[in-house]
């Protein structure tokens, strides 16, 4: 088949993946852009994943083009069965509009076409920006839900426990902090579960690109979770740590942004601290 042949194929493949689908992206999108999102990073996990495709094509073409004319990007028909199962579950998901699981089915129908299409070697060679997309499903609301509730009330725990061995006395009510002159409220935003979905996303790629063995690999994505969760846990410490000594207006506004940045910061320097140890 000529390149010329072959691009048009993969766009027309491309096209009616689109449109297939279409309300899952929508559904996507809407959840990407609501207010106080979860995964307001999603919309950036299909550039990120492009990108890594076209590095491995750039670094690796010489590679490929030996395993294309080896047949070793030979199509496997198995491919089929992934690409079925995949549309089915899209399908039935549609019809009962439960879009988790389409979204779900999107990336078992590209292991599909890409086993169809490229065969192993090509699942083999492009697996870390396809499994990457992962990243840009978000949860159903439900689970947000009982994630959430459960780590801001970890979070405000470990911050009060925190805050109590620097001097300033508090009490947990709930995901509230009760401190002598002050209180605040671990709100449903501030549970870290924003913060841990997007590190984890950072870490797998701080990982793949590390010059490091397959395990050392796996601890350091590993090593996300908790530098996202102790990250968190700092921040809301030291915003009942302005609260209670410079008045609760201090720990609003600019502070409580500045603060959710730090989250971000804290956990990458970690992340880069974790990789140099590693390496």
């Amino acid at each position: 088949m000529s390149q010329d042949k072959k691009y048009i194929k993969f766009f027309v493949i491309g096209i009616l993946f689109i449109l297939t689908y279409f309300p899952t992206l929508i559904w996507m999108w809407e959840r990407w852009m609501a207010k106080d999102s979860y995964y307001g990073h999603g919309i950036l996990v299909p550039f990120i994943s492009g990108y890594i495709v076209w590095q491995i094509i750039k670094k690796r073409r010489e590679e490929i083009k030996k395993s294309a004319k080896k047949c070793e990007f030979k199509p496997v028909k198995a491919g089929l069965f992934f690409i079925i199962i995949g549309l089915f579950i899209h399908i039935i998901s549609a019809w009962m509009r439960v879009y988790f699981s389409s979204g779900f089915s999107m990336l078992i129908t590209i292991i599909g076409l890409t086993l169809y299409l490229g065969g192993k070697q090509a699942l083999k060679t492009f697996a870390f920006p396809i499994a990457f997309i992962i990243f840009m499903l978000p949860l159903p609301l439900v689970a947000v839900a009982n994630i959430s509730f459960k780590m801001k009330i970890f979070a405000a725990e470990m911050a009060k426990i925190l805050i109590n061995s620097i001097g300033i006395p508090a009490i947990r009510s709930g995901s509230e902090i009760i401190m002598r002159h002050s209180n605040l409220m671990v709100g449903d935003p501030c549970s870290g579960l924003r913060s841990l979905i997007s590190l984890l996303a950072l870490g797998s790629l701080f990982s793949y690109y590390a010059n490091v063995s397959y395990i050392r690999k796996t601890i350091l994505f590993a090593a996300s979770i908790p530098l996202a969760l102790a990250s968190n846990i700092a921040r809301i410490s030291f915003l009942c740590f302005m609260s209670e000594i410079y008045g609760p207006k201090s720990a609003e506004g600019l502070v409580h942004d500045a603060a959710g940045m730090m989250v971000f910061v804290l956990a990458f320097l970690g992340m880069v601290v974790v990789g140099k140890i590693l390496e």
